[in-house]
C-alpha cells in the first residue's frame, strides 16, 4: 500500500501545474455551485412572493415549528388585557385527579395521557373555581398559546352579537357585502347561516398537510398567505350546493370574519377586545395572527391567548353568556350555538360550536386546543396541546370521564 501511495504522489507531482490547477478547479466549481444556490434561492423567493407566500426563511420557520410556537412567528394584532382584569378564583385545595384514565382501551396514568397528547396546559374548573392547573416545563400561566379553530367560536360570538343588534341577519348573502366576489354560480347564493354552519360548499376542504409535500394544498395556502383577499378571490369554486349538507371547512369562518369587518368597519381583533376580552375581564394580552403586518386577521384559526383566559371563555359559556351582570353572548345566540343542527365528523355542530355529548359545548382547534364546558356538572376543562396525532375522540372521552 505504501508503494501505491508513493507512486500516486509521484504521478500527481509530474502533472504540470499540480497542485495549483486542482485548487483553481475546486474553487471554480464551488463558486459555480454557490452561484447556482443563490439563483435558486432568489427564484424560490420570487415564486413565493408571486403566490403570496411568506419568504423562504419564514416558511421554513412556521412549517417546521411546534404548533405552540406559531403564536410568536406570525404577524399579529394585539388584543390588550381588560382595563379591569378579573383573575380566576382558585379552590383552596388542588384537586387530586384519578390515578389512571382509559386510553385506547388501556389504563394509563394521567401524566402519561398528558405526555402522549403533547399537552402544554391543562386546567379544570368546578363551580367556577380552578381546582387543577398544570403546565408543561417551559410553559408559563401567562404565555400565549394558539387556539387554532377555537378562534371560530370567538367569531361566532361576535356574529351573534351583531345579529342581536340587528346589524346582521343569518339570511344575508355573502355577496351582499362583497359584490365584487360574484361569480354567477352557486357561490352567489351562500348565506351567513350557511357559513356559520359549515354548509357553504366552497371547494377548500380542511385536509391539513402532514409535511412539506402538502404545503401547496388550499387550506395550507390560506394559512400561509400574505394576501387573504387574493386567496379568497382565487378560491370560489363550488363543491356542492350551499345548504345541501354540512362539510367542515375553515374558509367559511374566514368569510364570516370578513363580513364582520365590512359591517362594523373594525378589524376583528378590535371587536374581540371591545366585545369579549374587556367584559370578561381578561387578565393577559392576546393576539390575532394576520396575513401580513397591518393586514387581515386569519379569522378561522389564529387567536392566541393564555390558558387562564381561555378558561374565562369556558366560564362565559357555562354562565349562559354572562360575565358578572353583563350579557356578553345574547341569550338567543347561546341557544343557537348550543343546539346541534347537524352532525360533522360524528359530533353535533352548530354555529362554530361542537357538541360531542349532550349538555356539552366544546370549542375545538387543531392539535387538541380544547375548551370543554359540561353544563350538567358545571365543569370546564382547558387543554392546549402540540398533539400531531388524530386522537381527538379518545381525548374527549378522557375529558368526559373527568366531568364528575
Amino acid at each position: 500500500m505504501n508503494i501505491q501511495l508513493s507512486y500516486s504522489i509521484r504521478y500527481l507531482s509530474s502533472i504540470p501545474g499540480y497542485p495549483f490547477d486542482m485548487v483553481r478547479f475546486l474553487f471554480r466549481t464551488m463558486k459555480r455551485l454557490l452561484s447556482l444556490l443563490i439563483l435558486l434561492f432568489i427564484g424560490l423567493w420570487a415564486l413565493l412572493l408571486y403566490v403570496r407566500y411568506p419568504n423562504p426563511v419564514q416558511v421554513y420557520k412556521v412549517g417546521f415549528a411546534q404548533p405552540s410556537q406559531t403564536a410568536y412567528l406570525l404577524p399579529a394584532r394585539d388584543i390588550p388585557a381588560a382595563s379591569l382584569p378579573s383573575p380566576l378564583q382558585f379552590d383552596s385545595k388542588k384537586e387530586v385527579l384519578p390515578s389512571t384514565v382509559t386510553w385506547y382501551g388501556e389504563a394509563i396514568t394521567f401524566q402519561q395521557f398528558l405526555d402522549k397528547t403533547a399537552t402544554n396546559a391543562f386546567l379544570i374548573l368546578r363551580n367556577g373555581k380552578v381546582t387543577y392547573e398544570w403546565y408543561r416545563s417551559g410553559i408559563s400561566h401567562d404565555q400565549r398559546l394558539p387556539s387554532y379553530s377555537v378562534a371560530k367560536t370567538i367569531v361566532s360570538i361576535l356574529a351573534g352579537q351583531l345579529i342581536a343588534e340587528g346589524k346582521l341577519k343569518e339570511s344575508d348573502r355573502l355577496v351582499d357585502f362583497y359584490p365584487e366576489l360574484k361569480t354567477g354560480t352557486d357561490f352567489d347564493k351562500i348565506t351567513l347561516q350557511q357559513l356559520l354552519d359549515m354548509q357553504s360548499g366552497i371547494d377548500v376542504p380542511d385536509n391539513y398537510p402532514t409535511g412539506p409535500s402538502g404545503w401547496g394544498s388550499p387550506i395550507a395556502q390560506m394559512y400561509a398567505t400574505t394576501d387573504m383577499n387574493y386567496f379568497l378571490k382565487g378560491h370560489r369554486k363550488m363543491l356542492f350546493e350551499p345548504g345541501s349538507k354540512g362539510d367542515y371547512r375553515s374558509i367559511d369562518t374566514q368569510y364570516v370574519g370578513m363580513i364582520l369587518r365590512k359591517v362594523t368597519g373594525k378589524d376583528i381583533a378590535t371587536l374581540a377586545q371591545e366585545r369579549i376580552w374587556e367584559p370578561i375581564g381578561a387578565e393577559y394580552l392576546a393576539t390575532w395572527s394576520l396575513d401580513k403586518k397591518g393586514g387581515i386577521e386569519k379569522a378561522f384559526c389564529c387567536f392566541n391567548a393564555a390558558a387562564r383566559d381561555y378558561a374565562k371563555l369556558g366560564l362565559l359559556i357555562k354562565n349562559q353568556g354572562k360575565s358578572g351582570s353583563i350579557q356578553v353572548i345574547p341569550q338567543a345566540w347561546m341557544k343557537r350555538f348550543s343546539t346541534s343542527i347537524e352532525e360533522l365528523d360524528g359530533w353535533g355542530y352548530s354555529a362554530f360550536m361542537w357538541h360531542p355529548y349532550t349538555h356539552v359545548d366544546m370549542m375545538l382547534g387543531l392539535h387538541e386546543q380544547i375548551v370543554y364546558t359540561d353544563h350538567k356538572t358545571g365543569t370546564i376543562i382547558v387543554k392546549l396541546s402540540d398533539n400531531l396525532k388524530d386522537d381527538e375522540n379518545e381525548t374527549v372521552a378522557v375529558l368526559k370521564a373527568l366531568t364528575y
